[in-house]
């Protein structure tokens, strides 16, 4: 149970999760948002965790397919994240982002489309996005393969099964936790988080993706040789 209890873990630190919870963070109603985002993850990667644990249970395949796909995956979204660490680091982003200040100057700056597209949503628009990237990755299926080898009964399956999709979405109910509980001190620090990233995004940017992209290779890597 241990390996089950891993593997949530390292699906938790999903990097489009990452970047959704930070980007709902930094928007108007980040509550509102979160909820809907949540639910919407939640039904995907439940109602998908428990169709594959009872539909390929003891047959293997769950982890001939984690074997098989992992890799690719890792190994695709690790080389993305290495190739934009770079151009950041390199500035062209910037020089870039320069001269459209310079062709646009004097006009008032303009939201990004994204953006102004979140900042009008509600908990159903962010419901909708939520079960649409929330689809097994890796660590998930390596996480059904660990639960199957634990020989459980259909209701610790179950139970098994919800609980790590709980964990794997931690950095979704940990705000919302603070919205619940300390509902005068969260939004405080939700501002603060803002400031922050405002501040320091570019390095985090770059440390960030270099950091997660050079793992995810490493991880492809090795699981490619095993």
């Amino acid at each position: 149970m241990e390996r089950v209890l891993l593997f949530s873990l390292t699906a938790a630190f999903n990097p489009t999760l990452l970047a959704a919870t930070t980007v709902m963070l930094l928007l108007p109603k980040p509550k509102q948002l979160l909820v809907g985002y949540l639910l919407g993850a939640l039904m995907t990667s439940i109602t998908l965790g428990l169709l594959i644990a009872f539909s390929l249970q003891g047959s293997g395949s769950v982890s001939t397919a984690q074997h098989t796909l992992s890799p690719a995956a890792d190994l695709t979204l690790g080389g993305l994240l290495l190739v934009l660490s770079l151009v950041l680091a390199g500035d062209r982003d910037q020089r870039l982002r320069e001269r459209r200040r310079l062709k646009k100057e004097g006009k008032p700056p303009k939201t990004p489309r994204w953006q102004q597209f979140l900042s009008k949503g509600s908990a159903r628009d962010t419901f909708v996005v939520g079960a649409l990237l929330t689809l097994p990755g890796g660590s998930y299926l390596a996480g059904l393969a660990a639960i199957d080898k634990q020989n459980l009964s259909n209701a610790e399956t179950v139970l098994t099964v919800i609980g790590f999709n709980l964990i794997m979405l931690a950095l979704l109910e940990l705000p919302l936790i603070g919205y619940t509980f300390a509902p005068d001190w969260t939004p405080r620090a939700v501002e603060r988080f803002k400031a922050w990233i405002m501040s320091h995004g570019r390095r985090i940017a770059i440390y960030g993706s270099g950091g997660v992209g050079a793992a995810l290779v490493i991880r492809g890597l090795i699981e490619l040789l095993s």
